[in-house]
């Protein structure tokens, strides 16, 4: 069971430092680093949620219980904000932002809002109190009107962030071109 710190600087968080919902997953690689680290690949199967701690030394145990989203019926909102989350992330793709091709094509061919909104978040970089926030809405479509939200808000930044770097642009040329052209009268008044 994964599952955030509500502060990160708390340096060892007792279970009220801890959310407790999260994600039920299944280790697939493990990976011994030189500098002692260990790396670990895990798929998420389910979301989950901690009942009780039973074990708290020497690490935490404790009983979850596997949240199961109901289907959503078909619903022309569901769709409808499926297609605006869509159209944002290949908004934002365009405006600079990385995303995997392979991430992009999984997306595209995704049918239920829930999956949906879980695969935009996890793949958008968002901070972990951002993600943490959408992970615990229950609702598939609520949850997606979130991620809908949160990409808007993405879309807005990233193109105050290109219109201010086509400014720099734009300053940056015309000194540029001023020194050229004061450099050119200069070589004609010799």
């Amino acid at each position: 069971f994964l599952t955030t710190q509500k502060a990160l600087d708390v340096e060892n968080p007792t279970p009220d430092d801890i959310h407790s919902v999260g994600t039920i997953g299944v280790i697939m690689r493990m990976l011994k680093l030189p500098d002692e680290r260990i790396k670990i690949l895990v798929q998420g199967i389910s979301k989950g949620k901690v009942q009780e701690y039973i074990q708290t030394e020497p690490y935490y145990a404790a009983r979850i219980a596997k949240i199961t989203e109901a289907k959503p019926s078909p619903s022309l909102e569901a769709e409808a904000v499926m297609r605006t989350v869509k159209e944002q992330l290949e908004r934002i793709v365009g405006l600079g932002k990385v995303l995997m091709p392979d991430v992009m094509v999984v997306i595209e061919n995704l049918e239920d809002p829930g999956r949906l909104a879980d695969m935009v978040i996890s793949n958008l970089g968002a901070k972990v109190e951002i993600a943490q926030s959408v992970l615990e809405i229950e609702d598939s479509v609520l949850r997606l009107k979130r991620v809908s939200d949160i990409l808007s808000k993405e879309v807005d930044v990233l193109s105050m962030q290109q219109k201010i770097q086509a400014q720099a642009k734009g300053e940056m040329d015309k000194t540029q071109r001023e020194y050229f052209l004061r450099e050119q009268l200069k070589a004609i008044q010799k």
